[in-house]
Parts: C-alpha cells; sequence; structure tokens
C-alpha cells in the first residue's frame, strides 16, 4: 500500500484508497476537467471536495499541494519513476493524465502540437474571459451600473465562441474525429457559459451552431455526464 502520510493535504483529506490517485476539486468548469478526463480514461481515482464555502482552497492543508490556492490538484501515488506526483493548474492535469494513461493526445506528431495548441488557447482565453463576464453579468459584478465592464468581456467572449465556431466547422470535435483533451478543457467552460452564467442572450449564443452541435455531444457521453457532478457537493 502506497504511503502518502509525507503530503500534508493527507491530514485534511485523508486517503482511504491511497493506492489510487487523489482529486482535490470541485464541479466548477475547470474542477470538471479534470474528473472528466478520469472518467473517460477510467483511471482509478479517490476524490476530495474541496468546499468554497468554508475557504477550504485557503487552508495550509490545501496550499501544501496547491500553493496558487485553486482547484484543482491532484497527487497521484504512482507517478514517474514509482515516485509520487503533485500536480495543480488542470491543463497540466490533463497532459499529465494523457500522457500517464496514452489517451486522449497523440504521443507525437504534428497532432499532439496543435492539441496542447487549442488547450493553451482554452487555458490562456477562454478561461479568463468567461470568468470575468460571470462575474460582471451574474455575480456581484451584475449590480455595478457602469456595463461597460461587461460588455466588453461579452465582446471578446462573442469572438472567442466565433474563433471556436469556425474551426468546429466540418469537424465532428476540435481535433477532428478524435476527441481530446482539447475537448475536455473547452466544453466545460462554455457549458457553464450557457447555463451557470445564464449568458445565452447577451452573447447571441444561438447563432454558434457548430459550438452548440459539439456542445451537445460533448454532455450525451457518460464519462462527461458522470464527471460533471465529482466531486459531489455536500
Amino acid at each position: 500500500m502506497s504511503d502518502l502520510s509525507a503530503f500534508a493535504i493527507t491530514q485534511k483529506w485523508p486517503a482511504q484508497h491511497p493506492d489510487r490517485l487523489q482529486l482535490y476539486s470541485l464541479p466548477t468548469p475547470n474542477g470538471v476537467k479534470v474528473s472528466i478526463m478520469l472518467e473517460e480514461t477510467r483511471l482509478p481515482y479517490e476524490p476530495h471536495l474541496v468546499s468554497f464555502d468554508s475557504d477550504d482552497q485557503f487552508s495550509e492543508a490545501f496550499l501544501s499541494l496547491a500553493p496558487n490556492n485553486k482547484i484543482p490538484a491532484i497527487l497521484d501515488p504512482n507517478g514517474p519513476d514509482g515516485k509520487a506526483q503533485a500536480l495543480f493548474e488542470s491543463g497540466a492535469i490533463l497532459l499529465y493524465l494523457a500522457d500517464k494513461t496514452g489517451q486522449l493526445l497523440p504521443k507525437s506528431g504534428p497532432e499532439r502540437y496543435e492539441t496542447i495548441q487549442w488547450l493553451m488557447w482554452q487555458m490562456g482565453g477562454v478561461g479568463p474571459m468567461f470568468g470575468q463576464l460571470g462575474f460582471f453579468h451574474k455575480f456581484a459584478g451584475a449590480s455595478y451600473e457602469d456595463k461597460r465592464p461587461r460588455d466588453r468581456f461579452a465582446t471578446e467572449a462573442q469572438r472567442l465562441l466565433g474563433v471556436l465556431d469556425k474551426r468546429l466547422e466540418g469537424r465532428e470535435w476540435i481535433m477532428g474525429n478524435e476527441y481530446s483533451i482539447a475537448d475536455i478543457a473547452v466544453f466545460p467552460w462554455v457549458r457553464g457559459l450557457v447555463t451557470f452564467y445564464d449568458a445565452v442572450e447577451l452573447l447571441g449564443f444561438e447563432r454558434f451552431g457548430n459550438v452548440k452541435r459539439v456542445l451537445e455531444s460533448f454532455l450525451q457521453r457518460p464519462a462527461v455526464i458522470r464527471g460533471l457532478n465529482i466531486p459531489a457537493r455536500t
């Protein structure tokens, strides 16, 4: 049995199955990227809920593994060279899991780097811009009388949806016929934009037909259905 006692995070979230990969997360757009990936690859794992309601993300235990105080984070007892591997940042975790399992990312060649390109596009654009729009459209920023911040992020969200819609023209998934970590990274954010952030009318989402089509396909995948609710909220 693996010994994870050297990692402080296990004091707050004890591992019942220390031989499995440990996931510390919450079902947000960034969080479910990893739970979906784990469900798609069927890699054994144990989820732990990081509750924002109790500020778990700021606890010393969580910061010992994820110093940027953002979910998700993982602790893999079976890392490279047989040593435990801790990681934060959802994009880095997707790359790690893809390489570990040999799934959802080409091992070499142009397609590998093109897939990573779209992963970086999500990390650098879609996530930050969609998140800011959510703040100014639905959350605390919605009460601001000055709507210029909201409109600025709405315009950028529309631009990004346009980029994605054009990419998906004639394609089943972002990389063509092959489902990949690029889709796992992007579509939880698209789902959040049109459901949780209630931005369908604001963005005119219906005109992005290819995005809508692929989002529907994404949400029908059994692993996605399971992963969207992991870890379960209490």
